[in-house]
C-alpha cells in the first residue's frame, strides 16, 4: 500500500511538501507540485480520509436539516447545496425534523456529536427554544428560509411575492380575493405571505374579509378543506384565491371542481412554489418560482466562507428573488 512517505521519496521532496499539495494549503513550487501529482497518478495513491481528518480536524461532511425530506422543495434545496459543496470535496448528511421543534433541536445536537464541519438548517419556525439552540451551535451554521437575528441566513422574499400576486389579481379586476395560508408560527410562509396579501388589498382599495381568509397545514387535504370552508362561510364568493403553497392550491382546485366552479371562468387560482405538478394540472396552475436550488447553493457558499474564513459572514443575509408565472388558472 502506497503511503505519503512513498510519494515524498519518489518525488524527491519532503513529506510536508506532499501534504501541502494534498491539502491545497501553503506554497509549493510549480515544478515540485507537478512531480508530486505525476507520482500520485502513477502510483494510484488515494489519501486516507480518516488520516486526513485527524490532520485537518475536518470531516468534510456537512449536516443538512430539512423539515421534510420527501418534498419537492427539499429536493431542490438539497440539489443546490450538494452541487456547490461537492465541488469542494464535501459530502452531506441529511436529517429530518418532520416539522417538529424538538426534533430540530435533537438533530442539531446529533449532527454536532457526529463532528460535521457545518450545518444548514431549513427552518419552518422561529420557536424560542430552537433559536436559542441555533445561537449556541459552536460550528459554522446557515439558516435557510427564516430570517434569524444574529445568524447568517438565506431568505425568500415571501412578503413581496404574496403582495405582487394579490396586486396582479386586483389589477385584473378582482375585488373579492380569498387567501389560504398556514400558521404564523412559520414567520416566512405564515406571517409574511399573509401580510403581503393584506397590504396589497389595502393599497388597492380593497377590504379584507375574514371569511375569505383560511388556514391550512402544508398539505393538499387542508387546501381542500379550507376552500370548502371559504364557500360555506359566505354567500358572497371570492372571484380569486391565493394559496401560499402549490399543495394547498391543488386541494383548493379539487374542492372547486366538486362544487362545479369553473377555473378560471368563475374563479382564478394562484399557488406558490412552482412545483412540477403545477404545470400539468387542468388548468395549469399560476404560481410563484422561488428558485430553491439557488437558495441551497447560496447557503452552501455562505457556509464555505465561514469554514474557510474568507470574510466576516456572521449575520450575513442573502435574499432570494422570485418570479410570477401566469398560467391557465388566471383570468
Amino acid at each position: 500500500m502506497v503511503t505519503i512517505n512513498d510519494i515524498a521519496r519518489l518525488a524527491g521532496v519532503s513529506r510536508t511538501t506532499v501534504s501541502r499539495v494534498l491539502n491545497n494549503s501553503g506554497y509549493v513550487g510549480e515544478e515540485a507540485k507537478k512531480k508530486i501529482l505525476a507520482v500520485i497518478a502513477e502510483t494510484g495513491y488515494v489519501p486516507s480520509e480518516q488520516a486526513k481528518s485527524l490532520r485537518t480536524k475536518r470531516t468534510k461532511v456537512i449536516g443538512v436539516i430539512l423539515p421534510k425530506i420527501s418534498t419537492e422543495t427539499a429536493s431542490r434545496v438539497v440539489d443546490g447545496i450538494d452541487k456547490e459543496l461537492s465541488q469542494h470535496g464535501y459530502q452531506i448528511l441529511l436529517a429530518s425534523s418532520n416539522l417538529q421543534v424538538e426534533k430540530e433541536i435533537e438533530q442539531l445536537r446529533l449532527l454536532q456529536s457526529r463532528r460535521v464541519d457545518g450545518i444548514v438548517i431549513v427552518a419552518t419556525n422561529t420557536d424560542e427554544k430552537l433559536m436559542k439552540e441555533i445561537h449556541e451551535v459552536k460550528i459554522p451554521i446557515v439558516v435557510l428560509g427564516q430570517d434569524v437575528k444574529g445568524v447568517t441566513s438565506v431568505i425568500y422574499n415571501d412578503y413581496d411575492a404574496a403582495k405582487d400576486v394579490t396586486t396582479l389579481l386586483a389589477e385584473k379586476g378582482h375585488r373579492r380575493i380569498g387567501f389560504i395560508g398556514v400558521s404564523e408560527k412559520d414567520p416566512a410562509v405564515g406571517y409574511y405571505r399573509k401580510k403581503g396579501y393584506l397590504d396589497a388589498l389595502t393599497e388597492n382599495g380593497l377590504m379584507a374579509d375574514e371569511k375569505l381568509v383560511k388556514e391550512g397545514i402544508f398539505n393538499i387535504q387542508s387546501g381542500y378543506s379550507a376552500m370548502m370552508a371559504m364557500f360555506a362561510d359566505t354567500s358572497d364568493a371570492p372571484t380569486a384565491v391565493v394559496a401560499v403553497t402549490d399543495r394547498l392550491a391543488v386541494g383548493a382546485l379539487q374542492a372547486l371542481r366538486e362544487k362545479n366552479i369553473r377555473i378560471p371562468d368563475d374563479i382564478s387560482l394562484f399557488g406558490m412554489g412552482n412545483s412540477v405538478m403545477s404545470e400539468y394540472l387542468q388548468p395549469p396552475l399560476s404560481t410563484v418560482e422561488f428558485y430553491n436550488e439557488q437558495a441551497g447553493k447560496e447557503a452552501a457558499v455562505l457556509l464555505l466562507e465561514q469554514l474557510n474564513k474568507q470574510e466576516e459572514v456572521v449575520n450575513k443575509k442573502i435574499i432570494i428573488n422570485y418570479r410570477l408565472i401566469e398560467r391557465g388558472s388566471l383570468l
